[in-house]
């Protein structure tokens, strides 16, 4: 049985690459080529590549009083579907050169909802969608306290209108099961928190 992990970025050849679009973000054009599990060599083929950068994703929790905090907010991603594009969402923002994603975590849980984390518990790392971006989620859960958390946050200047809510732990995970939480960095905390929950609430080491 053949193991899987056989090639490696080397095995890759970028035959050439240039830059299509360069605004917010930036979009690439790749030729490239790299061997087939057959043996043969895959002809000379060509991709489009959005360079996103790496993110950071925080889902703030209590676990005194087992909620959690959410954010709502417009992604035009999420237009043209049968659904609201104000969706609720993690703390989240993306790597500035030279931070840490535990200093993006508490960056953003002040400027997007005005929350400190006492201690930040790593869920995982994943690539959101690999076919065409280059974008890496690290996912954290955040201890708060919820007593006074929730209201509006945002920065202005970069066009952000958030809303912080605070839900029960069982109302979030249940809104991953009836479709109103569908974006996969919630998904993957929420549905961690559910695994974890009690051993978190035992005690947070």
């Amino acid at each position: 049985m053949t193991k899987p992990f056989q090639f490696k970025t080397s095995d890759v050849s970028v035959e050439k690459r240039e830059t299509v679009f360069q605004g917010f973000f930036r979009m690439d054009k790749l030729w490239l080529t790299h061997p087939r599990f057959d043996g043969r060599d895959m002809p000379v083929f060509t991709r489009e590549l959005f360079i996103r950068g790496d993110a950071t994703c925080v889902l703030p929790y209590d676990p005194e009083r087992d909620e959690v905090v959410l954010l709502e907010q417009f992604r035009l991603g999420a237009m043209g579907r049968a659904q609201s594009p104000w969706l609720l969402e993690l703390v989240a923002g993306m790597n500035e050169e030279g931070e840490t994603p535990e200093e993006v975590a508490q960056r953003e849980g002040q400027e997007e909802a005005g929350l400190t984390f006492s201690k930040l518990d790593k869920i995982c790392e994943y690539l959101v969608s690999p076919g065409g971006s280059t974008e890496l989620i690290h996912l954290y859960c955040g201890r708060i306290s919820t007593e006074s958390a929730g209201g509006l946050f945002g920065m202005e200047h970069e066009h952000e209108d958030i809303r912080a809510h605070v839900f029960s732990s069982e109302e979030a995970i249940a809104m991953i099961q009836d479709g109103r939480i569908n974006n996969a960095a919630a998904i993957i905390a929420l549905q961690w928190l559910q695994l974890n929950r009690t051993r978190i609430r035992e005690g947070w080491d």
